[in-house]
Protein backbone atom coordinates (compact mmCIF):
# COMPACT_ATOMS: atom_id res chain seq x y z
CA UNK A 1 0.00 0.00 0.00
CA UNK A 2 1.31 3.83 -0.64
CA UNK A 3 1.74 5.69 2.58
CA UNK A 4 3.43 9.11 3.80
CA UNK A 5 6.78 8.80 5.53
CA UNK A 6 8.38 11.54 7.36
CA UNK A 7 12.14 11.19 6.30
CA UNK A 8 13.51 14.27 7.41
CA UNK A 9 12.75 18.16 8.14
CA UNK A 10 11.01 19.14 5.31
CA UNK A 11 11.21 16.00 3.95
CA UNK A 12 7.76 13.69 3.59
CA UNK A 13 7.45 11.02 1.01
CA UNK A 14 4.44 8.85 -0.29
CA UNK A 15 6.09 5.00 -0.72
CA UNK A 16 5.30 1.85 -0.76
CA UNK A 17 5.15 -0.05 2.65
CA UNK A 18 3.47 -3.56 3.98
CA UNK A 19 -0.62 -4.04 3.56
CA UNK A 20 -1.64 -4.06 7.76
CA UNK A 21 -2.94 -7.02 8.75
CA UNK A 22 -4.52 -8.68 11.90
CA UNK A 23 -1.85 -8.92 14.51
CA UNK A 24 -3.38 -9.94 17.54
CA UNK A 25 -7.66 -10.77 18.26
CA UNK A 26 -7.96 -7.25 19.21
CA UNK A 27 -7.17 -5.55 15.96
CA UNK A 28 -9.17 -3.88 12.93
CA UNK A 29 -7.97 -3.38 9.50
CA UNK A 30 -9.71 -0.46 8.07
CA UNK A 31 -9.44 1.21 4.82
CA UNK A 32 -8.90 5.10 4.59
CA UNK A 33 -11.81 7.30 2.81
CA UNK A 34 -9.49 10.73 3.88
CA UNK A 35 -7.08 11.62 6.23
CA UNK A 36 -5.68 14.96 6.91
CA UNK A 37 -2.47 17.36 8.05
CA UNK A 38 -2.52 18.73 11.07
CA UNK A 39 -0.96 21.42 12.53
CA UNK A 40 0.80 19.40 15.53
CA UNK A 41 2.29 16.94 12.96
CA UNK A 42 4.42 20.42 11.23
CA UNK A 43 6.12 20.31 14.68
CA UNK A 44 8.34 17.16 13.07
CA UNK A 45 7.64 18.55 9.77
CA UNK A 46 10.11 21.50 10.57
CA UNK A 47 12.11 19.72 12.83
CA UNK A 48 11.28 21.29 15.81
CA UNK A 49 10.88 17.55 17.12
CA UNK A 50 13.58 15.27 16.42
CA UNK A 51 12.85 12.97 13.51
CA UNK A 52 15.79 10.34 14.16
CA UNK A 53 14.80 7.76 11.09
CA UNK A 54 11.89 7.06 8.57
CA UNK A 55 8.63 7.14 10.03
CA UNK A 56 4.61 6.67 9.33
CA UNK A 57 3.31 10.04 9.75
CA UNK A 58 -0.44 11.07 10.42
CA UNK A 59 -3.05 10.66 12.82
CA UNK A 60 -6.32 11.97 11.59
CA UNK A 61 -8.76 9.36 9.34
CA UNK A 62 -11.80 8.37 8.58
CA UNK A 63 -12.52 4.82 6.46
CA UNK A 64 -14.24 1.87 6.28
CA UNK A 65 -13.49 -1.59 8.05
CA UNK A 66 -12.11 -4.54 6.07
CA UNK A 67 -11.02 -7.18 8.50
CA UNK A 68 -12.18 -7.66 12.26
CA UNK A 69 -10.18 -9.62 15.03
CA UNK A 70 -11.92 -12.40 16.94
CA UNK A 71 -11.93 -9.78 20.31
CA UNK A 72 -13.82 -6.93 18.47
CA UNK A 73 -17.60 -7.08 18.48
CA UNK A 74 -18.41 -3.42 18.11
CA UNK A 75 -18.09 -2.70 14.45
CA UNK A 76 -18.60 -5.30 11.28
CA UNK A 77 -17.16 -5.16 8.01
CA UNK A 78 -18.01 -2.46 5.82
CA UNK A 79 -18.91 -0.22 8.55
CA UNK A 80 -17.64 3.60 8.00
CA UNK A 81 -16.05 4.77 11.34
CA UNK A 82 -14.20 7.79 12.70
CA UNK A 83 -10.39 6.99 14.29
CA UNK A 84 -9.36 9.08 17.24
CA UNK A 85 -5.73 10.17 17.09
CA UNK A 86 -5.49 8.20 20.00
CA UNK A 87 -6.46 4.97 20.81
CA UNK A 88 -7.92 3.84 24.14
CA UNK A 89 -9.42 0.55 26.09
CA UNK A 90 -12.23 2.05 27.27
CA UNK A 91 -11.81 -0.08 29.72
CA UNK A 92 -9.03 1.79 32.21
CA UNK A 93 -10.17 3.73 34.95
CA UNK A 94 -9.34 6.55 33.01
CA UNK A 95 -11.06 5.38 30.06
CA UNK A 96 -14.55 4.99 32.65
CA UNK A 97 -13.86 8.38 33.62
CA UNK A 98 -14.16 10.22 30.28
CA UNK A 99 -10.38 10.29 29.24
CA UNK A 100 -9.00 8.29 26.79
CA UNK A 101 -6.59 10.34 25.87
CA UNK A 102 -4.73 9.21 28.88
CA UNK A 103 -5.87 5.89 28.64
CA UNK A 104 -3.58 3.55 30.42
CA UNK A 105 -2.65 1.82 27.24
CA UNK A 106 -2.81 4.96 25.41
CA UNK A 107 -1.48 3.96 21.57
CA UNK A 108 -0.58 6.57 18.46
CA UNK A 109 -0.76 6.20 14.87
CA UNK A 110 3.16 6.01 13.47
CA UNK A 111 3.91 4.47 16.48
CA UNK A 112 3.89 0.88 18.55
CA UNK A 113 1.72 -0.23 20.32
CA UNK A 114 2.00 -1.55 24.12
CA UNK A 115 3.28 -5.04 22.83
CA UNK A 116 5.51 -3.73 20.62
CA UNK A 117 4.20 -3.57 17.00
CA UNK A 118 3.93 -1.31 14.49
CA UNK A 119 1.08 0.67 14.18
CA UNK A 120 0.35 2.50 10.60
CA UNK A 121 0.32 5.98 10.04
CA UNK A 122 -3.11 7.57 9.02
CA UNK A 123 -1.84 9.24 5.72
CA UNK A 124 -1.76 6.32 4.02
CA UNK A 125 -4.23 3.81 2.01
CA UNK A 126 -5.37 1.55 5.35
CA UNK A 127 -4.04 1.08 9.00
CA UNK A 128 -3.91 -1.40 12.03
CA UNK A 129 -6.19 0.05 14.48
CA UNK A 130 -5.39 -1.97 17.89
CA UNK A 131 -7.45 -1.51 20.78
CA UNK A 132 -10.41 -1.40 17.92
CA UNK A 133 -13.21 -2.06 20.17
CA UNK A 134 -13.41 1.14 22.12
CA UNK A 135 -11.66 3.26 19.60
CA UNK A 136 -13.68 2.57 16.34
CA UNK A 137 -16.73 5.27 16.62
CA UNK A 138 -19.44 3.85 14.32
CA UNK A 139 -21.23 6.56 12.52
CA UNK A 140 -24.67 4.77 11.46
CA UNK A 141 -24.79 5.41 7.95
CA UNK A 142 -22.98 4.01 4.97
CA UNK A 143 -19.95 6.00 3.01
CA UNK A 144 -22.24 6.58 -0.41
CA UNK A 145 -24.99 7.92 1.94
CA UNK A 146 -22.64 10.57 3.98
CA UNK A 147 -20.54 11.21 0.58
CA UNK A 148 -23.81 12.57 -1.10
CA UNK A 149 -24.42 14.69 1.71
CA UNK A 150 -20.90 16.29 2.33
CA UNK A 151 -20.81 14.69 5.54
CA UNK A 152 -17.11 13.04 4.86
CA UNK A 153 -14.74 16.49 5.96
CA UNK A 154 -17.06 17.48 9.03
CA UNK A 155 -16.88 14.26 10.18
CA UNK A 156 -13.16 13.69 9.91
CA UNK A 157 -12.66 16.83 12.28
CA UNK A 158 -14.33 14.98 14.83
CA UNK A 159 -10.82 12.53 14.80
CA UNK A 160 -8.73 15.78 16.34
CA UNK A 161 -9.26 19.46 15.56
CA UNK A 162 -12.81 19.55 16.15
CA UNK A 163 -12.66 17.49 19.14
CA UNK A 164 -9.67 19.49 20.39
CA UNK A 165 -11.51 22.93 20.13
CA UNK A 166 -14.43 21.43 22.20
CA UNK A 167 -12.16 19.84 24.51
CA UNK A 168 -11.02 24.12 25.14
CA UNK A 169 -14.43 25.43 25.93
CA UNK A 170 -15.22 22.63 28.16
CA UNK A 171 -11.95 23.01 29.54
CA UNK A 172 -12.38 26.60 29.98
CA UNK A 173 -16.34 26.12 31.50
CA UNK A 174 -18.12 28.39 28.70
CA UNK A 175 -21.24 28.73 29.35
CA UNK A 176 -24.22 30.57 28.15
CA UNK A 177 -23.97 34.28 28.21
CA UNK A 178 -19.75 34.26 28.62
CA UNK A 179 -17.69 36.17 26.68
CA UNK A 180 -14.79 34.42 25.02
CA UNK A 181 -11.41 34.89 23.59
CA UNK A 182 -9.61 32.03 21.09
CA UNK A 183 -6.05 32.57 21.17
CA UNK A 184 -4.72 30.75 17.81
CA UNK A 185 -6.67 31.07 14.52
CA UNK A 186 -5.69 27.39 13.14
CA UNK A 187 -8.06 24.35 12.32
CA UNK A 188 -8.27 23.83 16.26
CA UNK A 189 -8.69 27.81 17.06
CA UNK A 190 -11.34 28.01 14.28
CA UNK A 191 -13.09 25.01 15.80
CA UNK A 192 -13.08 26.40 19.36
CA UNK A 193 -14.95 28.93 17.86
CA UNK A 194 -17.74 26.74 16.84
CA UNK A 195 -17.26 24.69 20.52
CA UNK A 196 -17.90 28.44 21.88
CA UNK A 197 -20.94 29.11 20.27
CA UNK A 198 -22.43 25.11 20.33
CA UNK A 199 -21.67 25.98 24.15
CA UNK A 200 -23.65 29.31 24.48
CA UNK A 201 -21.04 31.88 24.25
CA UNK A 202 -22.45 35.25 23.67
CA UNK A 203 -19.55 36.93 22.43
CA UNK A 204 -16.61 35.22 20.85
CA UNK A 205 -13.76 37.10 19.97
CA UNK A 206 -10.76 35.41 17.70
CA UNK A 207 -7.18 36.59 17.54
CA UNK A 208 -6.45 36.46 14.28
CA UNK A 209 -4.28 37.97 12.01
CA UNK A 210 -5.38 36.40 8.64
CA UNK A 211 -8.46 37.43 6.82
CA UNK A 212 -9.20 34.40 5.39
CA UNK A 213 -9.04 32.68 8.98
CA UNK A 214 -10.76 35.62 10.43
CA UNK A 215 -13.44 35.61 7.65
CA UNK A 216 -13.69 32.03 8.20
CA UNK A 217 -14.39 32.45 12.12
CA UNK A 218 -16.91 35.16 11.94
CA UNK A 219 -18.55 32.45 9.72
CA UNK A 220 -18.63 30.42 12.47
CA UNK A 221 -19.90 32.02 15.31
CA UNK A 222 -17.29 34.96 15.85
CA UNK A 223 -18.95 38.24 16.89
CA UNK A 224 -15.26 40.20 16.96
CA UNK A 225 -12.00 39.78 15.75
CA UNK A 226 -8.46 41.29 17.34
CA UNK A 227 -5.73 41.54 15.17
CA UNK A 228 -3.17 42.77 17.58
CA UNK A 229 -1.19 41.17 19.77
CA UNK A 230 0.35 40.98 23.24
CA UNK A 231 0.08 44.26 25.14
CA UNK A 232 -1.39 45.84 22.20
CA UNK A 233 -3.94 42.87 21.76
CA UNK A 234 -5.13 43.47 25.54
CA UNK A 235 -6.02 46.57 25.30
CA UNK A 236 -8.33 45.93 21.93
CA UNK A 237 -9.84 43.13 23.29
CA UNK A 238 -10.76 46.02 26.13
CA UNK A 239 -11.74 48.49 23.82
CA UNK A 240 -14.16 46.01 22.43
CA UNK A 241 -15.46 44.95 25.64
CA UNK A 242 -16.08 48.88 26.99
CA UNK A 243 -13.02 47.89 29.53
CA UNK A 244 -14.05 44.28 30.40
CA UNK A 245 -12.04 41.53 29.50
CA UNK A 246 -12.73 37.97 28.78
CA UNK A 247 -14.56 35.49 31.07
CA UNK A 248 -12.82 32.28 29.24
CA UNK A 249 -9.68 32.25 26.81
CA UNK A 250 -9.09 28.92 24.92
CA UNK A 251 -5.65 28.98 24.14
CA UNK A 252 -5.30 26.58 20.87
CA UNK A 253 -1.56 27.19 20.26
CA UNK A 254 0.83 25.43 22.50
CA UNK A 255 3.62 28.20 22.64
CA UNK A 256 4.71 31.06 25.80
CA UNK A 257 3.08 33.63 23.73
CA UNK A 258 0.34 32.06 23.25
CA UNK A 259 -0.31 31.03 26.91
CA UNK A 260 0.67 34.22 28.04
CA UNK A 261 -2.03 35.85 25.76
CA UNK A 262 -4.48 33.64 26.77
CA UNK A 263 -3.49 34.69 30.82
CA UNK A 264 -3.71 38.84 29.42
CA UNK A 265 -7.57 38.26 27.85
CA UNK A 266 -9.32 37.29 30.92
CA UNK A 267 -10.67 38.77 33.85
CA UNK A 268 -9.80 37.87 37.44
CA UNK A 269 -11.39 35.06 38.05
CA UNK A 270 -11.46 33.45 34.64
CA UNK A 271 -10.82 29.85 32.90
CA UNK A 272 -8.32 29.44 30.28
CA UNK A 273 -8.81 26.02 28.50
CA UNK A 274 -5.22 24.68 26.68
CA UNK A 275 -5.20 22.38 24.24
CA UNK A 276 -2.61 23.82 21.86
CA UNK A 277 0.53 21.00 22.01
CA UNK A 278 3.07 22.21 24.60
CA UNK A 279 6.01 23.78 22.76
CA UNK A 280 7.71 25.80 25.36
CA UNK A 281 4.90 27.95 27.72
CA UNK A 282 5.34 27.25 31.42
CA UNK A 283 2.62 28.26 34.03
CA UNK A 284 2.88 30.64 36.78
CA UNK A 285 1.23 29.71 40.05
CA UNK A 286 1.91 33.50 41.44
CA UNK A 287 0.04 34.60 38.01
CA UNK A 288 -2.60 32.02 38.69
CA UNK A 289 -3.05 32.89 42.42
CA UNK A 290 -2.93 36.43 41.99
CA UNK A 291 -5.41 36.86 39.69
CA UNK A 292 -7.80 33.51 40.47
CA UNK A 293 -7.43 32.00 36.76
CA UNK A 294 -8.50 28.41 36.52
CA UNK A 295 -6.73 26.76 33.94
CA UNK A 296 -7.43 23.27 32.39
CA UNK A 297 -7.35 21.58 29.20
CA UNK A 298 -4.65 19.04 27.71
CA UNK A 299 -4.44 16.49 25.41
CA UNK A 300 -8.45 16.07 24.14
CA UNK A 301 -10.62 13.43 24.97
CA UNK A 302 -11.87 13.07 21.28
CA UNK A 303 -12.99 9.67 21.35
CA UNK A 304 -15.78 10.54 23.99
CA UNK A 305 -16.42 13.60 21.90
CA UNK A 306 -17.33 11.90 18.57
CA UNK A 307 -20.69 10.81 20.52
CA UNK A 308 -21.66 14.14 21.60
CA UNK A 309 -20.79 16.25 18.52
CA UNK A 310 -22.25 13.48 15.90
CA UNK A 311 -25.64 14.42 15.81
CA UNK A 312 -25.10 18.00 15.17
CA UNK A 313 -22.39 17.00 12.35
CA UNK A 314 -25.41 15.01 10.67
CA UNK A 315 -27.77 17.70 11.08
CA UNK A 316 -25.60 20.09 10.00
CA UNK A 317 -25.82 22.22 12.96
CA UNK A 318 -22.15 22.70 13.18
CA UNK A 319 -20.18 22.51 9.78
CA UNK A 320 -16.41 22.33 10.93
CA UNK A 321 -15.36 20.34 8.08
CA UNK A 322 -14.81 24.41 6.30
CA UNK A 323 -11.19 24.92 8.01
CA UNK A 324 -10.44 22.67 5.09
CA UNK A 325 -9.36 24.67 2.46
CA UNK A 326 -7.53 22.62 0.22
CA UNK A 327 -7.62 18.52 -0.83
CA UNK A 328 -5.05 16.95 -2.74
CA UNK A 329 -4.47 12.90 -3.16
CA UNK A 330 -2.50 11.52 -0.98
CA UNK A 331 0.02 11.13 -3.59
CA UNK A 332 0.92 14.76 -2.99
CA UNK A 333 1.64 14.95 0.20
CA UNK A 334 4.84 16.41 -0.10
CA UNK A 335 2.47 19.52 -0.93
CA UNK A 336 0.03 19.15 1.73
CA UNK A 337 2.52 19.68 3.91
CA UNK A 338 4.08 22.85 2.43
CA UNK A 339 1.15 24.42 1.66
CA UNK A 340 0.37 24.34 5.76
CA UNK A 341 4.29 25.19 6.70
CA UNK A 342 3.74 28.23 4.36
CA UNK A 343 0.36 29.08 5.50
CA UNK A 344 -0.73 28.54 2.29
CA UNK A 345 -3.72 26.71 3.85
CA UNK A 346 -5.40 26.21 6.68
CA UNK A 347 -6.13 22.78 6.99
CA UNK A 348 -5.34 20.02 3.94
CA UNK A 349 -7.74 17.14 3.60
CA UNK A 350 -6.26 13.66 2.11
CA UNK A 351 -7.77 11.80 -0.62
CA UNK A 352 -5.74 7.71 -0.70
Amino acid sequence: MLAAVLHAPHDVRVQERPDPRILTSGDAVVRVVAACVCGSDLWSYRGVNEVREPRPIGHELVGVVEELGAGVTSARVGDFVVLPFSLSCGECQACRAGFPSTCDRVTYFGSTDRDGLPVDGAQGERVRVPLAQHSMFGVGRPLDELESAGLVPHLLTLADVMSTGYHAAVSARVGPGDTVAVVGDGAVGLCGVVAAKLLGAERIVAMSRHADRAALARAFGATDVVAERGEEGVAALRDLLDGDLADAALECVGTAESMDQSFGVVRGGGRIGFVGVPHGPALSVERMFRRNITVGGGMASARRYMAELLDDVLSGAIQPGRVFDLELPLADVAEAYAAMDERRATKVLLQP
